[in-house]
């Protein structure tokens, strides 16, 4: 078998500069500065016996330990070291301005510019694309902006922090620039991760799968992925807790069965997703992630990401839960998600 030329379509190179003042919470503002006090409350929250609370302000203190890096070559230098040589990785930025949590010391021009740079530095290996929250002036421009001046492959979004994947600014301005292209989207599709000034069941509302439906049917060329196949709680929730398979309502409410049955149906032959952060949470979830890729439209729609650096928050290392992923799915499967099927995705093959 020839050698394995993995894409990691999924990672971030981000840092405490692109990120709001008050975020996560205006009470954290010390500890960003300072994230060594992190560690003292989580060592404490240890000591006293609380150990969720511990583990919480270790990932925490972890994060915000990677996000002082001094810019995004940094966090990419640490990243390289995790994978073999020639391994790509696709780079996805994050627009948190419109958070309403403070302003960002580094605004996503800058962060963009910053990317296109390192992506000139490591020709090959780094695939760049542009963030967007089209509720911002000038959105739809810096996206057209990054396409046509800097070469960036595709587009980054994140409905949870408070707009629809239909929304006007997207489906008039933006989503025919990539569909005529042909080119990537990476859409968060989870109920973890940044929520804005929302409730949280308007926040799963608009990071439903099916709230890129119109999308799909709209824009057929445009190549969508649903990342974190269908995030680490409802993993969690099908096979602890299970799901009537006689009740629609709790297949559709189940962000894991919708997202692998909109997919199985073959009704969105433009619709993908990858294993960022989920699958790098528990061991237990691989051998449905086995069992569900014996589906052959599944298993030609399902990319390896790993999250990077979010999942620097967990114990074990990049390295270790990739090839615990490998080892996991076995060589053919693996190839499969990391090889060929970004390759397809990203308009290759």
């Amino acid at each position: 078998m020839s050698r394995l030329a993995i894409t990691n379509c999924h990672v971030h190179t981000f840092t405490g500069r692109h990120i709001p003042a008050r975020y996560p919470h205006v009470l954290l503002m010390p500890f960003k500065r300072l994230p060594w006090l992190l560690r003292a409350l989580a060592l404490g929250a240890g000591v006293l016996g609380q150990e969720r609370a511990a583990a919480a302000l270790g990932r925490l203190h972890r994060f915000q330990a990677e996000a002082q890096a001094g810019g995004q070559a940094e966090i990419f230098d640490r990243l390289i070291a995790q994978y073999p040589a020639g391994t790509r990785f696709v780079v996805l930025p994050m627009q948190m301005a419109g958070l309403g949590q403070g302003r960002v010391t580094a605004d996503l021009r800058a962060q963009h510019d910053e990317l296109a740079a390192l992506a000139r530095a490591w020709p090959g290996l780094i695939l760049p694309v542009a963030a967007c929250d089209p509720r911002l002036p000038g959105a739809a421009a810096e996206v057209r902006r990054c396409i046509e001046d800097l070469g960036f492959r595709g587009l980054k979004l994140y409905p949870r922090i408070g707009y629809a994947p239909d929304h006007p600014v997207l489906m008039r301005e933006v989503y025919p620039l990539l569909n005529a292209r042909g080119l990537a989207v990476v859409s968060h599709c989870s109920r973890g991760g940044v929520t804005g000034r929302l409730s949280r069941a308007e926040a799963d509302r608009l990071s439903h799968p099916m709230a890129f439906t119109p999308v799909l049917r709209a824009f057929p060329k445009m190549q969508v992925n649903l990342a974190h196949f269908g995030g680490q709680s409802d993993w969690e929730r099908y096979i602890g807790e299970g799901l009537d398979p006689y009740d629609p309502a709790a297949r559709d409410g189940n962000f894991l069965i919708a997202l692998r049955g909109m997919i199985e149906s073959g009704d969105f032959p433009n619709l993908w997703t990858d294993v960022s952060y989920t699958l790098f949470q528990s061991e237990a979830f691989l051998p449905f992630l086995r069992l569900f890729m014996a589906h052959p439209r599944l298993r030609e729609r399902v990319l390896f990401g790993s999250d990077f650096y979010m999942t620097r928050q967990e114990a074990l290392s990049e390295r270790a839960v990739a090839v615990r992923l490998r080892f996991g799915l076995g060589e053919t499967l693996f190839r499969q998600i990391a090889e060929v099927n970004p390759a397809r995705w990203l308009g290759e093959g």
